[in-house]
């Protein structure tokens, strides 16, 4: 890369200076002030560029529900349109068109009771995120109204949601003052119970969410039994508690893999759902959908109308700038791909992962917990965690370059850690046939490595009696073992992985490490804190 030509006098030719060879790359550039000088602009590139090698790669990053690859022309369309501000409608004409089709292409989607020629109620947003605090708000404002003719107080909205949700939710819950009841999980039941739910309902409920694709399993809630339940309650009460569906993960899977599934606009206590058009819906971060099943369900006073930007412009949204680069992409997949297209790609992504999880099973050290019918992605648990645990597993797998999340079940399951792998569009079989073999290495690797709670314990009592560290052969004896064990179980007595003193006592691998100082530098790294979580 050339940064500068400097030309010599007499017959001296032009030089060229590579970036690496220069002066801004062999000084450290500030980090939380503005420099004093300007830099050239192939030396800012290099320099961000090089930071940003050590960032995960998005196709491995198995955590994540977003799209990490698109087609090269949509990538040539987002980029044409990298410097238009959705917002400024009166300028960019087109690309208001353009979202209106994808509101009114989603709607009918979801079976939204619009006429062939009406105009579908919904709104672009920047995520689901976004999306679910504009329907919520819709919900409040429109028990608020009722509320207020009937003479009825009006300031202790609750909603009812699973305690699966996502964080989003909370957010909502916290910022616009409304509380939050959840339905706790069971053991073997990861999602929200209809009848649960409808239980907690009360003349304060602004409405009752569902989920259409659990985060942590990628499960759908029952939709049309919540349905059911709900209008018993209503019409037994007189209140009209609606449903809204987060389907950020699921709305763009339903339609094409079970079209027969009841969960959207065919159920009438559905009012509203959300979409993550950058999850299933194929587009790059940076793009939700918020559907109203009719414009009654929008209470009026929630739309702003400005005309600053040229001519009047009705909005509700959070925020006011935007790309528009996110929302042309939308459009561009809905007529690339049509109805054929998408169900082709997500019965892909369903057949690599009823593959993946058919050769997890195989290695039969996990439990499956993820559904058949869902979001396709394997969530899997240890049988056994005597030995490890998933957490160990998802760090050792980073060294294949995978970045697969380790993590716990929402109350009241949390005891249940899982890992979780999601199969987007660009995983491919040859992809997870390679985690596969990865995941058996980690496993193997491990495996020859002493029981963590050996670790542990050992950590802790170096803690306890820092000479340790410095003693080659400190002859520990087994009263201090156990009782350093008895200590940290009772720490934490619901431990899954320390369950008693006789576990350290029966590790035979720990005879062997004893005295060995390289064990004690090896498991230095097992700070007490890591004892205490998986003790």
């Amino acid at each position: 890369m050339v940064l500068t030509i400097t030309t010599g006098s007499g017959d001296c030719e032009n030089v060229l200076h590579s970036t690496f060879s220069s002066r801004y790359v062999q000084t450290s550039i500030p980090r939380f002030r503005l420099p004093e000088h300007e830099i050239p602009k192939e030396a800012a590139y290099q320099i961000i560029s090089d930071e940003l090698m050590l960032d995960g790669n998005p196709r491995l990053n198995l955590a994540s529900f977003v799209t990490t690859w698109m087609e090269p022309e949509c990538d040539k369309l987002m980029m044409q349109a990298l410097n238009k501000n959705y917002i400024d409608m009166d300028e960019y004409p087109v690309t208001t068109e353009l979202q209106d089709r994808c509101v009114n292409i989603i709607a009918r989607l979801f079976n939204a009771p619009v006429g062939e020629k009406d105009q579908a109620i919904g709104a672009g947003t920047v995520g689901s995120s976004e999306a679910i605090m504009l329907a919520g708000l819709a919900f409040k404002r429109k028990w608020q109204n009722k509320r207020k003719a009937e003479g009825k107080p009006y300031d202790k909205p609750n909603i009812v949601t699973g305690a699966n949700v996502q964080v989003c939710w909370e957010k909502f819950a916290r910022y616009f003052e409304v509380e939050l009841k959840d339905v706790k999980l069971k053991k073997n039941y990861y999602v929200m119970d209809p009848q649960e739910a409808v239980e907690m309902v009360d003349e304060n409920t602004i409405c009752v969410c569902a989920i259409l694709g659990s985060t942590y399993n990628g499960e759908f809630e029952d939709v049309k039994l919540l349905n059911d339940l709900l209008l018993k309650k209503n019409k037994k009460t007189g209140w009209d508690t609606p449903i809204h569906v987060d389907a950020a993960s699921g709305g763009f899977i339903a339609p094409f893999l079970y079209p027969h599934l009841e969960w959207d606009f065919r159920l009438p206590l559905v009012k509203s759902i959300n979409v993550s058009g950058h999850k299933y819906g194929l587009v790059y971060a940076g793009i939700g959908w918020v559907i109203w099943r009719g414009k009654q369900d929008l209470p009026e006073e929630l739309v702003f109308h400005v005309n600053y930007l040229g001519a009047d412009q009705p909005t509700f949204t959070l925020n006011f700038s935007k790309g528009a680069s996110q929302i042309i992409a939308q459009y561009y997949q809905l007529i690339r791909l049509g109805f054929e297209g998408y169900k082709s790609v997500m019965e892909n992504c369903q057949a690599n992962a009823k593959f993946l999880a058919e050769e997890i099973d195989k290695i039969g050290r996990f439990d499956i917990l993820s559904k058949d019918i869902g979001v396709p992605l394997v969530a899997f648990s240890l049988k056994n965690r005597r030995q490890h645990d998933e957490y160990e597993i998802a760090d050792n797998l980073r060294r294949f370059g995978w970045i697969v999340p380790a993590y716990t079940m929402a109350p009241n399951a949390q005891d249940v850690s899982l890992l979780r792998v999601v199969i987007r569009e660009d995983f491919s079989r040859t992809l997870a046939e390679r985690l596969i073999g990865d995941l058996i290495k980690v496993l193997q690797y491990l495996d020859s490595r002493p029981p963590n709670v050996v670790e542990a314990v050992t950590q802790a009592l170096v803690e306890k009696d820092p000479a340790l560290k410095s003693v080659q052969e400190p002859h520990l004896k087994l009263e201090d073992i156990e009782a350093v064990a008895e200590v940290i179980c009772q720490e934490d007595p619901t431990s899954q992985h320390l369950r008693a003193p006789e576990d350290i006592k029966s590790a035979s691998v720990f005879d062997q490490v004893l005295n060995s100082r390289k064990a004690f530098k090896t498991w230095k790294r097992f700070a007490l804190s890591k004892t205490n979580a998986i003790c």
